[in-house]
């Protein structure tokens, strides 16, 4: 992937609207990655760059490029003339919270995904102890009919279809 990433970022390296860049999450970098949540390599975040969103499109060069050249500037604080009423209505209201009210805000949001993570990697480990447990079944009841003499019948039916073949 990497080829086409650097491919990519030479394509928009001058583009007024666009950063396609990349980030060393194991050396300088690591502040930032973990900032923004990046727990696997390579992760591709997209969006505003105060709460970016995780990438889950194609990984080719014609994938990415067509998903860059659909990006365009995003609804924010720093951009309310792309935003609707509605939109406006609730950075207004986020504008008027004090910052440690607005800083509880948000971390109860991100409680919330927390939550939602932790649930699923729990439900995972129960799903993979359920695939474990239901594979071992599975190989065990498969060698008890191998062992009960499918071989045999096997070897004797092709037997039998020989000698028919001889006479």
């Amino acid at each position: 992937m990497k080829p086409d990433w650097d491919k990519l970022m030479t394509k928009f390296a001058d583009d007024p609207v666009r950063l396609i860049a990349d980030v060393d999450c194991t050396a300088k970098g690591q502040p930032l990655c973990e900032t923004h949540g990046i727990r696997g390599y390579p992760s591709i975040k997209h969006g505003d760059p105060a709460a970016l969103e995780d990438y889950n499109g194609g990984r080719s060069y014609k994938d990415l490029e067509t998903f860059a050249s659909g990006l365009k500037p995003l609804c924010s604080p720093m951009n309310l003339d792309l935003c609707s009423d509605d939109e406006k209505s609730k950075i207004e209201e986020l504008q008027a919270l004090s910052s440690s009210d607005l800083d509880a805000k948000i971390k109860e949001e991100e409680e919330k995904i927390s939550e939602a993570e932790k649930f699923f990697k729990e439900e995972v480990e129960k799903l993979q102890k359920k695939y474990t447990e239901l594979d071992k079944e599975k190989e065990e009841k498969i060698k008890a009919v191998k062992d009960g003499g499918l071989g045999i019948m096997k070897s004797v039916q092709v037997a039998s279809k020989k000698k028919k073949e001889e006479l």
